[in-house]
Protein backbone atom coordinates (compact mmCIF):
# COMPACT_ATOMS: atom_id res chain seq x y z
CA UNK A 1 0.00 0.00 0.00
CA UNK A 2 1.53 3.50 -0.76
CA UNK A 3 1.93 6.25 1.52
CA UNK A 4 -0.56 9.38 0.45
CA UNK A 5 2.08 12.22 -0.84
CA UNK A 6 1.01 15.45 0.75
CA UNK A 7 -1.31 17.59 -0.90
CA UNK A 8 0.50 21.26 -2.12
CA UNK A 9 -1.19 24.35 -1.84
CA UNK A 10 -0.11 27.62 -3.91
CA UNK A 11 0.61 30.27 -1.38
CA UNK A 12 -1.32 32.95 -2.88
CA UNK A 13 -4.56 30.70 -3.15
CA UNK A 14 -5.11 31.32 0.93
CA UNK A 15 -7.05 34.05 2.31
CA UNK A 16 -5.67 36.39 4.60
CA UNK A 17 -6.56 34.05 7.78
CA UNK A 18 -4.51 31.43 6.51
CA UNK A 19 -1.22 33.45 5.53
CA UNK A 20 -1.38 34.93 8.87
CA UNK A 21 -1.66 31.64 10.76
CA UNK A 22 1.57 30.06 8.13
CA UNK A 23 3.15 33.53 9.10
CA UNK A 24 2.79 32.76 13.04
CA UNK A 25 3.95 28.97 12.72
CA UNK A 26 6.92 30.20 10.37
CA UNK A 27 8.07 32.87 12.98
CA UNK A 28 7.32 30.12 15.46
CA UNK A 29 9.98 27.85 13.87
CA UNK A 30 12.76 30.70 13.11
CA UNK A 31 12.39 32.09 17.13
CA UNK A 32 13.01 27.78 17.99
CA UNK A 33 15.73 27.86 15.13
CA UNK A 34 17.60 30.38 16.07
CA UNK A 35 17.19 29.81 20.10
CA UNK A 36 18.91 25.98 18.61
CA UNK A 37 21.51 28.40 17.34
CA UNK A 38 22.05 30.27 19.94
CA UNK A 39 22.87 27.16 22.46
CA UNK A 40 25.32 25.48 19.89
CA UNK A 41 27.39 28.60 19.67
CA UNK A 42 27.29 28.35 23.82
CA UNK A 43 28.69 25.04 23.44
CA UNK A 44 31.30 25.37 20.64
CA UNK A 45 32.45 28.01 22.85
CA UNK A 46 32.37 25.69 26.30
CA UNK A 47 34.41 23.14 24.14
CA UNK A 48 36.94 25.77 22.59
CA UNK A 49 37.45 26.72 26.31
CA UNK A 50 38.04 23.08 27.05
CA UNK A 51 40.57 23.41 24.81
CA UNK A 52 42.23 26.36 26.06
CA UNK A 53 42.37 24.92 29.50
CA UNK A 54 43.88 21.62 28.34
CA UNK A 55 46.31 23.52 26.77
CA UNK A 56 47.34 25.50 30.08
CA UNK A 57 48.02 22.34 31.70
CA UNK A 58 52.32 22.20 31.65
CA UNK A 59 54.50 19.56 33.60
CA UNK A 60 55.83 23.00 34.44
CA UNK A 61 53.52 23.36 36.86
CA UNK A 62 53.31 20.19 38.80
CA UNK A 63 52.66 20.28 42.59
CA UNK A 64 51.71 23.68 42.04
CA UNK A 65 48.87 25.00 43.89
CA UNK A 66 45.86 26.16 40.77
CA UNK A 67 42.60 27.15 41.30
CA UNK A 68 40.39 24.02 39.80
CA UNK A 69 36.78 25.33 38.28
CA UNK A 70 33.97 23.39 39.78
CA UNK A 71 31.31 25.39 38.50
CA UNK A 72 31.67 28.87 36.05
CA UNK A 73 31.84 30.80 39.24
CA UNK A 74 33.49 28.27 42.07
CA UNK A 75 37.55 27.54 41.87
CA UNK A 76 38.79 25.78 45.01
CA UNK A 77 42.50 24.99 45.03
CA UNK A 78 44.16 21.79 44.15
CA UNK A 79 47.42 20.61 43.31
CA UNK A 80 48.73 19.36 39.74
CA UNK A 81 49.54 15.75 40.17
CA UNK A 82 49.66 14.57 36.73
CA UNK A 83 50.49 16.82 34.38
CA UNK A 84 49.66 14.16 30.98
CA UNK A 85 46.05 13.01 31.52
CA UNK A 86 42.81 14.92 32.11
CA UNK A 87 39.52 13.82 32.97
CA UNK A 88 36.76 14.56 30.15
CA UNK A 89 33.42 15.00 30.55
CA UNK A 90 31.73 12.78 27.78
CA UNK A 91 27.76 13.41 28.53
CA UNK A 92 25.28 12.07 30.64
CA UNK A 93 27.29 12.17 33.28
CA UNK A 94 30.37 10.28 32.20
CA UNK A 95 33.75 10.79 32.81
CA UNK A 96 36.86 9.28 30.76
CA UNK A 97 40.39 9.59 31.88
CA UNK A 98 42.76 11.04 28.30
CA UNK A 99 45.79 12.41 27.64
CA UNK A 100 46.37 16.00 26.74
CA UNK A 101 46.66 15.09 23.25
CA UNK A 102 43.48 12.86 23.60
CA UNK A 103 41.86 15.43 25.14
CA UNK A 104 42.19 18.34 22.44
CA UNK A 105 41.49 16.36 19.24
CA UNK A 106 38.24 15.08 21.88
CA UNK A 107 37.41 19.04 22.07
CA UNK A 108 38.55 19.70 18.61
CA UNK A 109 36.07 17.47 17.09
CA UNK A 110 33.29 18.54 18.70
CA UNK A 111 33.94 21.79 17.73
CA UNK A 112 33.86 20.86 13.93
CA UNK A 113 31.00 18.89 14.51
CA UNK A 114 29.06 21.60 16.17
CA UNK A 115 30.13 24.02 13.22
CA UNK A 116 29.00 21.73 10.81
CA UNK A 117 25.81 21.98 11.99
CA UNK A 118 25.74 25.32 12.66
CA UNK A 119 26.35 25.90 9.15
CA UNK A 120 23.48 23.41 7.86
CA UNK A 121 21.12 25.18 10.75
CA UNK A 122 22.01 28.59 9.16
CA UNK A 123 20.92 27.58 5.87
CA UNK A 124 17.89 25.97 7.47
CA UNK A 125 17.27 29.48 8.99
CA UNK A 126 17.98 31.22 5.92
CA UNK A 127 15.12 29.48 4.18
CA UNK A 128 12.57 30.03 6.36
CA UNK A 129 13.21 33.80 6.76
CA UNK A 130 12.93 34.01 2.66
CA UNK A 131 9.86 31.97 2.85
CA UNK A 132 8.50 34.47 6.02
CA UNK A 133 9.66 37.17 3.53
CA UNK A 134 7.54 35.70 1.02
CA UNK A 135 4.53 35.31 2.54
CA UNK A 136 4.70 38.64 4.38
CA UNK A 137 4.99 40.43 0.52
CA UNK A 138 1.51 37.64 -0.52
CA UNK A 139 0.03 39.22 2.44
CA UNK A 140 0.82 42.83 1.51
CA UNK A 141 -0.33 42.13 -2.03
CA UNK A 142 -3.58 40.60 -0.55
CA UNK A 143 -4.45 43.72 1.39
CA UNK A 144 -3.24 45.99 -0.94
CA UNK A 145 -5.97 44.29 -3.49
CA UNK A 146 -8.45 44.31 -1.06
CA UNK A 147 -8.20 48.38 -0.35
CA UNK A 148 -8.35 49.04 -4.15
CA UNK A 149 -11.80 50.32 -4.92
CA UNK A 150 -13.61 48.03 -7.26
CA UNK A 151 -14.49 50.14 -10.40
CA UNK A 152 -17.58 49.94 -12.15
CA UNK A 153 -18.61 49.15 -15.77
Amino acid sequence: MSTPQPQQISINELDLSQLADVRQQLEQELNHLSNSFAQLRQAQAKFKACIDSTAEIKPQNLDKTILVPLTNSLYVPGKLCDAEHVVVDVGTGYFVRKSRAQATKYYTDKVAFIQSNLEALEETIQKKRDNLSYILNTMQSKIQAEAQPVKKS
